[in-house]
């Protein structure tokens, strides 16, 4: 059984502390917290079980570290605070740990990362043997792996396109909702998530990767956005109201360019709520979905449904990405020690899952 510590708790951490305990290979041995009305708590407790683990969360990361444990789950978030996160994961690298993360959005795609990203976790890899494999919480199969494997089923391949179609309204982190995407905050203000660049620092890495994989040469990285209103004033169940007037709905694309031409599509269709933006593409209930096109021949469309936490559609995706994740972890226990992306680690079937009972 490999040692594994569950760094966080919020959405990506209540799923990796249930991912951990459902694998066949690992035990979860410690989970961090940052807040301190968490300490103390049973990890079952704050992954939503309902049963006790005999972990109790702790704050004193450095103890933790300090016995060495075989792998962390870094499930923090990184979107406002990638110093600290960077921080955090190559202590844990530094420590001999195998780390996975969606946290360091720069290094999805290492080799094509900023040096001020990628130079620490090449120090700390050298340093304790440890390694990190960083994919997205899009969730990361849904714009690498997946648009891959459909790209080889085709005679011909036009446009490869990866879809996020949600409604924010089931995505209970308040912060990133109204402050990073924008949602409910007047239009004349732009959203954090928009400016010109961030797109591309999340994103970019992504349509890297799939260039590499397809063998093209990209010209450039294009971003395009759009947003929309609210009609009317909307109440949510999750955080409250939306006034009308305050912006509703984003659109926004990466585009990886080749030949002068889009080829290589991430799109973001997000709401507030179904009535906003109705003639943009929806998903095939209204609640949330990921999609991938191929254009070209024959034309290609998979649409993945993924539900968790009393169906859920944003917990759902979390979930996967966090499988993706901490399905890797043996895997990369047994490799040498080293920077990983989704092009290196293979996703594998459920060896060993199939009929265990659910956590």
């Amino acid at each position: 059984m490999i040692p594994t510590v569950v760094w966080g708790t919020g959405n990506v951490g209540r799923a990796a502390i249930r991912a951990v305990e459902a694998h066949p290979a690992l035990v979860l041995t410690a989970v961090i917290v940052h807040n301190p009305g968490k300490v103390g708590r049973d990890a079952g407790e704050l992954a939503g079980l309902d049963r006790r683990l005999g972990v109790a969360a702790t704050d004193d990361a450095t103890a933790v570290l300090a016995a060495r444990p075989a792998a962390v789950v870094y499930a923090a978030s990184g979107d406002v605070r990638p110093d600290d996160a960077l921080t955090d994961i190559t202590r844990a690298i530094a420590a001999g740990a195998v780390v996975v993360s969606p946290a360091l959005y720069p290094l999805y795609d290492h080799r094509g990362a900023p040096p001020e990203f990628r130079d620490p976790v090449l120090a700390a890899v050298a340093e304790g043997g440890g390694s990190l494999f960083a994919s997205g919480v899009d969730p990361g199969w849904g714009n690498d792996v997946l648009p891959l494997l459909l790209s080889g089923l085709g005679s011909t391949v036009d446009v490869i396109r990866c879809q996020e179609i949600f409604d924010y309204s089931t995505y209970d982190q308040p912060d990133s909702v109204r402050h990073l995407v924008g949602m409910g905050q007047p239009m004349d203000q732009d959203p954090m998530m928009l400016m010109p660049s961030v797109p591309t620092m999340v994103w970019g890495g992504q349509i890297r990767m799939m260039a590499r994989a397809l063998g093209v040469e990209l010209d450039e990285i294009r971003e395009t956005s759009e947003r929309r209103a609210l009609d009317a004033t909307v109440t949510t169940r999750t955080m409250g109201e939306f006034e009308a007037g305050t912006q509703g709905a984003i659109r926004f694309e990466v585009q990886g360019i080749v030949e002068g031409e889009p080829r290589i599509v991430i799109e973001h269709v997000t709401r507030i709520h179904p009535s906003c933006a109705p003639d943009w593409p929806t998903p095939p209930d209204g609640s949330g979905a990921h999609r991938v096109v191929i254009e070209g021949r024959p034309r290609i469309e998979v649409t993945v449904e993924c539900t968790d936490e009393d169906d859920n559609r944003s917990a759902g995706g979390n979930a996967t990405a966090v499988g993706r994740l901490v399905g890797a972890i043996d895997w990369l226990v047994e490799a040498e020690p080293g920077l990983y992306d989704a092009l290196d680690v293979p996703l594998r079937p459920a060896v060993g899952k199939l009929g265990r009972k659910q956590p």
